[in-house]
């Protein structure tokens, strides 16, 4: 792993140094068994991390050196290239342990992803390859202060036999943690590109300056590009993949679903448990513990029916994405993603539910600051905001009224 212009940080929070090969994981059910054996230790220390603002290179080194960065690399190139519901699933298991080591992976499979539909063969055949390898890849994608998020102002012009990139990024959710920081930027006609660069490439400086409530420690900093120079095989068409009908955002969004599925099942975990072994019962109820009061059972029964109705319809849009990519017709690609975009909208509301119904169940003494529960509600209300779920109910409903074609951008 290099070393990058950073803005320091905390002592017990360097990254550390990449010394072995990654494992290379053989099927869906091994990238499924070794998610859980992670998440198992990453969620001892998740709400400590949340707390203190800990940032958890040593979790992301395990997370490399496990194998589960290369799961979706294509068989021909080396890899097991699963299923996008064991995909989703492996996020929604990572999330559920710590949101934010869930969602730091997103945009290293988003950019697998565009990769797979964008590159050239020799793109393909060195990235993969350093996927397999350990490697991860950090977005320099979004911006502050454009029209909206689809604008950018970062540049990319040639130089000679190579290119010159400026600008500045925000949100550059795992950007801390990356072996290769890929910058999204324009070209002179406004095309977007997607370039590979190694993060102690000179000019390239990344901020660890990101001060949202919720997922703390994900690395969403600030990406300072001046005048970084990158090589021209480097540089990805990303517009391509946009220019006819593919399955790059539909892929993006199934993770953030999962991600958001995870966050669900853990405030549910915690409710249940706290119900259980702290909350009194309300001195109406006739009942002698919390845990038999109707009403509370009730909560409990409903929200559970919601989490499980998103996890099927999340499995199923699985199926329809790995169809799109088999066959990627206009036909394939907008059923997948209308399939996503509502799962995205059930994996969004049963999080936002989870998260508050875990404190009307569990009553007063679970909004202690020790407790540090209130990191469920902060994690789901910030990953929530990604990709506003109040379009993807526009897309659905347009589409089955005026047979409009869902927009093709990474969001869909």
């Amino acid at each position: 792993m290099t070393s990058a212009s950073i803005q320091p940080v905390e002592p017990g929070n360097e990254p550390p140094v990449t010394t072995q090969q990654a494992h290379r994981i053989a099927n869906d059910r091994g990238a499924i068994e070794t998610a859980k054996r992670l998440a198992e230790e990453f969620v001892k220390g998740a709400s400590a991390r949340d707390r203190e603002r800990q940032l958890p290179h040593a979790e992301l080194e395990a997370l490399s050196q496990s194998g589960l960065l290369a799961i979706t690399v294509p068989r021909e190139f080396g890899g097991i290239d699963v299923k996008a519901a064991t995909l989703a699933e492996v996020t929604a298991i990572l999330s559920e342990a710590d949101a934010s080591i869930g969602q730091i992976p997103q945009n290293h499979f988003y950019i697998l992803e565009a990769l797979r539909i964008d590159g050239t063969r020799d793109q393909q055949a060195f990235f993969f390859d350093r996927a397999l390898q350990g490697d991860r890849f950090g977005n320099a994608l979004s911006e502050k202060g454009t029209k909206t998020v689809a604008h950018y102002n970062t540049r990319i012009v040639p130089d000679g036999s190579r290119y010159r990139i400026n600008g500045r990024k925000f949100y550059s959710t795992g950007v801390l943690f990356a072996d290769w920081v890929v910058i999204f930027a324009n070209d002179h006609e406004e095309r977007i590109t997607m370039s590979f660069v190694p993060r102690d490439t000179p000019g390239l400086t990344l901020v660890d300056d990101w001060s949202g409530f919720g997922q703390r420690t994900t690395g969403s900093g600030t990406t300072i590009i001046a005048d970084v120079i990158v090589e021209a095989h480097a540089v990805v068409q990303h517009h391509k993949g946009f220019d006819r009908p593919s399955t790059i955002g539909s892929v993006g969004q199934i993770i953030h679903a999962g991600v958001d599925l995870g966050i669900a099942r853990a405030a549910l975990k915690e409710t249940i448990d706290f119900v259980r072994t702290k909350s009194r019962p309300w001195m109406d109820s006739g009942v002698e513990r919390a845990s038999e009061d109707p009403h509370t059972i009730g909560r409990i029964g409903d929200l559970a029916i919601r989490i499980d109705a998103a996890t099927a319809l999340l499995a199923r849009s699985g199926d329809l994405v790995d169809t799109a990519k088999a066959d990627p017709s206009e036909e394939n690609v907008i059923a997948a993603s209308l399939s996503v975009a509502g799962a995205k909208v059930l994996t969004t509301e049963a999080a936002l539910q989870a998260t508050n119904v875990l404190f009307e169940l569990a009553g007063t003494s679970s909004t202690h600051t020790n407790l540090n529960l209130d990191r469920h509600w902060r994690n789901a209300r910030t990953h929530t905001l990604h990709d506003p779920v109040r379009w993807k109910y526009h897309v659905v409903g347009n589409y089955l009224l005026n047979d409009v074609a869902p927009p093709r951008h990474g969001a869909l």
